[in-house]
This record gives C-alpha cells, structure tokens and sequence, in this order.
C-alpha cells in the first residue's frame, strides 16, 4: 500500500490540469494513467519520482512556475471552467494559454474579485478553514438594518445546513429603504452572505466581493483582469 507522495487529484491540480475537484473526475472518467495502467481512484498515492502519471496520454510534471490573475467578474458569468449547457464563464473573459481554474465561486449574481490560477496547493491551502482567507463584500441589502442585526450576524445564524455561521458586519449608508454594507467572512458557503442576510430579514439586492485572502480591486474595471504583482504573489502565498 502505498503512503508517500500526493494523492493522485492532488496531483493533477499541482500539474495545473484543474481543481482537485475537478481532477478526481476526471480520474473517475478514466483519463488518467499510472504507469500505463488506466486508474479510477483519486485518492490513489503516487510518487513523482518514481511513478508515471499520464493525463489523456500527456506525462504530467509540476509546474515550476505557475500563474494568478485577478479578474473583476460582471454578474451574468458562471465562476466555472466549463458548462455542459453553453452558459457563459468566467473563462471566456479570459485571454490566458495556461489551464487556469477559479478559486472558489462567486454567484452566478455576484460581482468582483475573482482569482485564477492553476497552483493548486495554493487554491486548497486558501479554501481551507484552517487558514481562514479573509472575503469582505459588499452588499446592499433590503430595509434599514438594525443594531441588533448586525449583533445577530456577528454572533451567527443558521443558514440551513451544519453550524451557524457568523461575519462581521459594519453600515456604510442608508438611502430610501436600503442599506449599503461591508460584510467581512472566512467560511465559503454556497450563496452564504444571501442565506445569512435573509436570515436576518434584510435580503441582498447586490452583492460585490472586493477583497480576498489581502488582494483588492483597485481601479479594475468590471469584465476586465490582470496578471498578479510580484508582491502580490509574495503575499499570498506567505499567507496560505
């Protein structure tokens, strides 16, 4: 049995072919080899040193280098690499020969900073709870929010689905009934911001992230997307 090494998705996200996600179907689907054998099992261990691993007959290898664009998406794109119903993606905004995947999701309604890349070990480290990426949006939401439910979110509230979850919550403005806020979370539920405002009674008309795990908008204009700074990249990845 083997112990050392990656497991064979985790792999395939480093060589830069997709999410592990993603990767482990294409596993399942039979699109991978290890040593000329076709295997189905993502969490398979594979050591790259000794085995070799083939994607649809290409030998894969690490990437040495990899690539992190930031990307404001418009509303109306899907935050996924591909769509079996011709829907639009976040990929065709995009102009990038590398395979890159989102990391994370934002709505198919929400707006913002969206980053891309095709370092997996990086996108895993940032999804995961244990390093806790700070997401802050804003959100203009329905009715004048109160005190007391800005202390409700800040305690948590439950969503539907496991633990209450919790955000800190601060009131930018209100005008004619709405109120303008900046929502601050290191959980990534689906639809998570909507679910919680509507818990508190104020459901969100717009919602716009404009600041992941340090990164920021600037002066990015919606639909457009750039490559990551040197410093920036320094960053992240000191912090994941």
């Amino acid at each position: 049995m083997r112990h050392a090494g990656f497991a064979l998705n985790a792999y395939l996200a480093s060589c830069g072919v997709a999410s592990r996600r993603k990767s482990a179907d294409m596993v399942r689907s039979g699109r991978v080899k290890v040593n000329g054998r076709a295997v189905m099992s993502p969490g398979l261990r594979v050591d790259p040193e000794r085995d070799r691993i083939e994607w649809d007959g290409r030998p894969l290898w690490p990437r040495a280098v990899h690539r992190y664009v930031l990307l404001n998406k418009p509303a109306g794109f899907l935050t996924t690499v591909s769509d079996d119903r011709g829907r639009r993606t976040v990929m065709d905004l995009l102009d990038c020969r590398e395979r890159l995947f989102p990391v994370g999701r934002l709505d198919l309604d929400t707006e913002g900073l969206l980053l891309l890349t095709d370092d997996g070990q990086l996108a895993n480290r940032l999804l995961h709870p244990r390093y806790g990426a700070e997401k802050v949006y804003q959100a203009l939401v329905r009715g004048v929010v109160s005190a007391s439910a800005i202390e409700r979110l800040k305690r948590g509230v439950s969503i539907g689905e496991g633990a209450p979850v919790a955000g800190d919550a601060r009131i930018s403005g209100i005008q004619a009934g709405e109120t303008l806020l900046e929502i601050r979370i290191h959980e990534g539920r689906k639809r998570q911001i909507r679910r919680m405002m509507e818990a508190v009674g104020h459901p969100v008309l717009h919602l716009k992230r404009i600041r992941f795990a340090g990164l920021t908008l600037g002066n990015l204009k919606s639909g457009r997307w750039r490559d990551l700074r040197p410093d920036e990249i320094k960053r992240l990845l000191k912090q994941a």
